[in-house]
């Protein structure tokens, strides 16, 4: 079960002017399971993306970034669960632009005007004619208000859908945000499996569409981790359908600017929070926060590397304070020159460590306590300067291995 993380209110999940979302049953990889989904964009929709950063990324991957480097207006985006088409070779890039073809000749719009991503079993070829023959089901069901179903079908072993949405005024006008994203396992974006669909009617220029995509991501999925791994499929869509009446937002500095992508990042940082609390075999919720840095970066770089200790996150999930695991990733996280005399480490409101040592004050049942939540923060000082960041991640339980050692099966 996922950690403190309510079922969707379909209340929230705001129609977005200009997208409408259908899901179908095409049988990719079991029957009787939405595994389909189209999302239908009218003309004149502001679209940008952040993929991952593995070398070794999914064919649909490889298409989004070729058709997005076109700069033709998207139209439609295509996602299939159960199959990844990752590590399939040409063969993989053959089917993908074969779905895309399909769609495209459906709808009446070029093939670079399509999207397509995929998401399931790595290195299984891709099948294309299944859900090529499940498309005009799809079309048939697209609606505005379809967005809960469409989290439903991007999942893979996600426990539950993933969804969130906000409306603000722009200059006047109303503005309506949702967003949908999908991950459980093999998360660690570096742009997770991850997938995220985040639309706006806000008006925004092209131009600045990319900028918005990066940092919504360097503010959400930029900042979990599951397991460490970095998925070949990993991607994030921002689509903006220019719709809402207000005058277009050219760049995110501006008061406009900025009241979106605060919105826009408070729903994108829900949908990433959401991968960790129902990360796989999660039990507990755990926010790191690295303070005290010569730069963002090396907090971060500290953060992650407790994030991702084996050791720190199954002493997490047995309610051990065994916290010399933290010193420890700390320690390693490659700061080469850091001075564990300034070390600082608190356990939420715990103060464990000081200078580097053990705080004479520090009792093991205060540690135990805070380790039975379900909700914990670790907060590490370094000493070193006034820069911090923040990472989310979850435990490492018994059920995350025989998730993974089952997932084929």
């Amino acid at each position: 079960m996922p950690v403190n993380l309510p079922l969707p209110d379909p209340a929230t999940l705001f129609p977005v002017a200009g997208v409408r979302i259908g899901v179908t049953e095409a049988g990719v990889r079991k029957p009787d399971r939405k595994d389909v989904t189209v999302m239908l964009v009218d003309a004149g929709a502001s679209v940008a993306g952040v993929f991952t950063r593995n070398r070794f990324c999914a064919a649909p991957v490889q298409i989004c970034r070729e058709h997005l480097a076109m700069a033709k207006d998207v139209r439609a985006l295509v996602i299939n669960t159960g199959n990844a088409n990752a590590g399939t070779g040409a063969d993989g890039l053959e089917r993908a632009r074969a779905v895309c073809q399909t769609l495209a000749r459906q709808l009446g719009v070029e093939v670079e005007q399509v999207l397509p991503f995929s998401t399931g079993v790595i290195m299984e070829p891709l099948p294309s004619e299944r859900i090529e023959a499940g498309l005009p089901a799809a079309i048939a069901d697209a609606k505005a208000d379809n967005w809960l179903r469409a989290a439903e079908g991007i999942m893979t072993t996600d426990t539950q859908p993933k969804a969130f949405g906000a409306q603000i005024m722009i200059a006047g006008k109303p503005v309506h945000i949702t967003g949908i994203s999908k991950g459980a396992g093999m998360i660690r974006p570096n742009m997770a499996t991850m997938l995220g669909f985040i639309a706006t009617d806000a008006c925004v220029a092209q131009g600045v569409m990319q900028q918005l995509a990066l940092e919504l991501a360097e503010g959400s999925f930029n900042r979990v981790t599951v397991d460490g791994d970095t998925s070949t499929n990993d991607s994030q869509i921002v689509i903006a359908t220019n719709q809402a009446g207000h005058a277009v937002i050219d760049s995110l500095d501006s008061p406009n600017g900025q009241a979106l992508k605060n919105a826009m990042l408070d729903v994108a940082r829900k949908l990433a929070q959401a991968i960790v609390r129902d990360g796989e075999g999660a039990t507990k919720f755990i926010t790191i926060t690295v303070e005290g840095g010569r730069d963002a970066a090396e907090c971060r770089q500290a953060a992650y590397a407790i994030a991702h200790s084996p050791l720190v996150k199954t002493a997490f999930f047995a309610s051990d304070p065994n916290l010399g695991r933290i010193l420890a990733a700390v320690g390693y996280a490659g700061i080469d020159d850091l001075d564990q005399g300034q070390i600082e480490l608190f356990l939420d409101d715990v103060h464990v460590v000081t200078q580097g040592g053990r705080n004479p004050a520090y009792r093991e049942e205060d540690g135990q306590r805070v380790m039975r939540q379900n909700e914990i923060t670790v907060r590490v000082a370094l000493g070193r300067g006034t820069a911090s960041d923040t990472v989310w991640t979850c435990d490492l339980s018994h059920d995350y291995v025989t998730i993974n050692a089952d997932y084929r099966s």
